[in-house]
């Protein structure tokens, strides 16, 4: 079992913590040595003080075909939310790459776009492809497939780069899942969630899907509570790692979200 330190990222709307990371931008060397590799899902924490830019993500395929590396799928876990929150979550039709880019132009994106309410313990799915934003006065947990490659559609007149032929080349006009509370379990071909309580305790093996390799992975992710895994301590928004076979006692009054890689090889 690993406790991990995060990295702290610093933004102009508010700061990310990379809870779990082996990727090039921000690496926890100790965690990329316990994996024996390039981990395949990078975890953080999300801090928005202000809106984030309106943007997309490419799928492993055009990811492949622009930058050369893995594309971003990824996931959002509401753990703190503001009166009114809400996030940016597809769009509320298909639209053509002109019409998209002529709303850019003419500062009318935000008519195209879902905004919807959330609060504490909602849950999204954001499949590569989705156009999406995270709005104000959310604190979120982040699952994603370990990329750091975002396109910016729109930017709210902040002056950074975007992204407009690139972004709109990877939307895909998905139909959006609806924002739920989050139950126990949520699988994709990436990534598998499972949200359980220690009350008063729960002893288990770690089992993932491979054997061997930065796959065998599994993590453990403290929602909410205080108490100790394997008799260390554990508070809200540590995370600890554990190889597969590895058994885990966590005690106390923890909720935890177990993360574990997808099936899909990377």
């Amino acid at each position: 079992m690993l406790k991990l330190d995060p990295i702290v990222s610093t933004k102009i709307w508010g700061y990310e913590l990379w809870k779990a990371s082996t990727h090039e931008n921000g690496c926890q060397k100790e965690f990329m040595d316990f994996a024996q590799g390039d981990y395949p899902l990078l975890v953080k924490v999300i801090q928005a003080d202000d809106v984030l830019s309106i943007q997309v993500h490419p799928d492993d395929k055009k990811a492949k075909e622009l930058e050369d590396c893995r594309g971003k799928t990824e996931c959002w876990y509401v753990l703190e939310a503001k009166e009114d929150a809400r996030l940016i979550y597809g769009m509320n039709k298909e639209y053509t790459p002109e019409e998209i880019k002529e709303a850019v132009k003419n500062n009318t994106l935000e008519s195209f776009v879902r905004s919807v309410p959330v609060k504490a313990g909602d849950f999204a799915y954001i499949p590569a492809g989705t156009v999406h934003a995270i709005g104000p006065g959310l604190r979120l947990l982040e699952v994603q497939q370990s990329s750091d490659i975002t396109y910016r559609l729109y930017d709210w007149g902040r002056g950074r780069e975007c992204h407009l032929e690139k972004a709109v080349s990877c939307i895909k006009n998905l139909d959006a899942q609806e924002i739920i509370q989050f139950d126990k379990t949520f699988e994709c071909p990436y990534f598998t969630l499972e949200k359980f309580k220690t009350e008063p305790s729960r002893k288990e093996t770690v089992k993932c899907r491979e054997t061997s390799g930065p796959s065998s992975v599994a993590l453990l992710f403290v929602l909410d509570g205080e108490g100790t895994i394997n008799g260390e301590k554990a508070q809200k928004e540590d995370v600890f790692a554990f190889r597969d076979g590895e058994s885990f006692l966590a005690e106390g009054n923890l909720t935890l979200m177990k993360i574990i890689p997808g099936a899909i090889e990377q």
